[in-house]
């Protein structure tokens, strides 16, 4: 009988440890607990936003934790139809916070279900707008602006949910693949034209630039080709001055030195090859240096 109640005793006593057990539960300050008791909130503590220590009657509460944070929700690439009928491939995302535990819950049951059904607000909110914009609008003129349509059209939905829509953000816009291709390529096409048409410039100017040069070489080459020939004239008219200056002073002087330029030339090395007497007056100067006066002292008188 004592070892019936003992084993009884034991058994009330794991069972009052399950149930302490049960009945606590502790909320962090990144969340708020939904208590429900047969799936309704429990009167006076049904939300929990406090941190800490709560309790909880076991078996028959239980505790949904919801975050209490912001969470976000993207859309994948939603193609879009402008007001231009120009078709744009669009990137968003909103941003939202629980404010209706309860409703939440009941709704969409959990951060799941949240963002599936978010992520179909977001879509048709973005058309919506977008659709009555055109592309300059959207891509730079009122992008803010729309995305303030898009977070208020957003909102209305949201709040279906239990959740309140903080930001709607719209982070790229491009055009579709096929398109971008088209219009890169008439861009590279055009930037090509225009490359060509700077090389021809570029070509024409290099041409005009190397004809002006040869010109300018030719004028200069000419005008110092005229003051060489000009220079020169002027020195061997200089020279003849002198020359004759010379002649008329001393005529023996003069011959004997025309003389020697006559040997120098002369007797150069080369293939040419004359015969002279030795006696001959080209030689007069080899006999004697003084033979230009004795030729002219041989000379008759007349009488």
């Amino acid at each position: 009988m004592k070892g019936s109640l003992a084993f009884f005793g034991v058994i009330l006593a794991l069972f009052a440890l399950i149930a302490a057990g049960g009945a606590l539960f502790s909320v962090t300050q990144t969340e708020q607990a939904l208590v429900l008791r047969f799936g309704e909130p429990v009167a006076g503590r049904g939300l929990i936003t406090e941190p800490g220590l709560h309790f909880k009657i076991p078996f028959i509460e239980n505790v949904i934790f919801l975050d209490n944070r912001i969470l976000d929700v993207e859309s994948p690439n939603l193609e879009v139809l402008a007001s231009d009928n120009q078709r744009l491939e669009v990137d968003s995302f909103i941003r939202y916070r629980i404010v209706d535990p309860l409703r939440f819950y009941q709704s969409v049951g959990g951060i799941a279900g949240a963002n599936n059904q978010l992520a179909s607000v977001l879509n048709s909110a973005v058309r919506r707008v977008l659709s009555e914009a055109n592309q300059q609008q959207i891509v730079r003129d009122e992008r803010a602006g729309l995305m303030v349509k898009i977070r208020q059209q957003a909102n209305l939905e949201a709040r279906k949910f239990g959740v309140d829509v903080v930001d709607a953000r719209i982070r790229r816009v491009d055009l579709p693949q096929q398109i971008s291709e088209k219009v890169y390529g008439r861009m590279q096409t055009e930037r090509a034209r225009e490359a060509a048409e700077y090389r021809a410039q570029g070509a024409e100017q290099a041409q005009k630039i190397t004809a002006k040069a040869d010109r300018d070489v030719i004028v200069l080459k000419a005008e110092a080709q005229r003051r060489a020939d000009q220079l020169k004239g002027e020195g061997d008219a200089e020279r003849n001055r002198i020359f004759a200056e010379a002649f008329g002073r001393d005529p023996d002087f003069f011959a004997f030195y025309r003389s020697m330029q006559a040997y120098e030339t002369a007797f150069k090395a080369g293939d040419t090859r004359f015969l002279v007497g030795p006696r001959s007056d080209f030689f007069r100067y080899f006999g004697t240096p003084s033979a230009g006066r004795a030729a002219e002292d041989q000379t008759p008188q007349k009488k």
